[in-house]
């Protein structure tokens, strides 16, 4: 069985954009979860769904990762930027469109 943390390093360096939620993208199966699906989508970006449901080891590991407790985390190019609360109020700030365009290039 592979190490948890090792799949979780593996996946943030790997793709730009991941997200660690319950469920998928195509079918959240939380709330704060949805909400950030539907701010990704909605702003259209490309990302990796990670279905932390599927996996009770990555469901752990993703909270040990990043010293967070909840689930959904977002990542960019490998920096942990925060669960719902915190990606919601960047969306409404701009912040999370500046961010990712400094991280991305510009997305629009």
């Amino acid at each position: 069985m592979s190490d948890p943390i090792e799949t979780i390093r593996r996946t943030v360096s790997e793709n730009d954009v991941v997200l660690f939620m319950k469920g998928t993208a195509d079918q959240p199966q939380c709330g704060f979860s949805n909400q950030v699906v539907r701010i990704l989508d909605h702003m259209g970006v490309d990302y990796k769904d990670v279905n932390v449901l599927a996996d009770e080891g990555v469901r752990q590991g993703v909270k040990d990762f990043a010293n967070w407790p909840t689930i959904p985390q977002l990542y960019v190019k490998g920096e942990f930027i925060g669960g719902c609360d915190i990606v919601r109020e960047m969306f409404q700030t701009g912040e999370l469109k500046t961010l990712l365009d400094e991280k991305l290039g510009a997305t629009a």
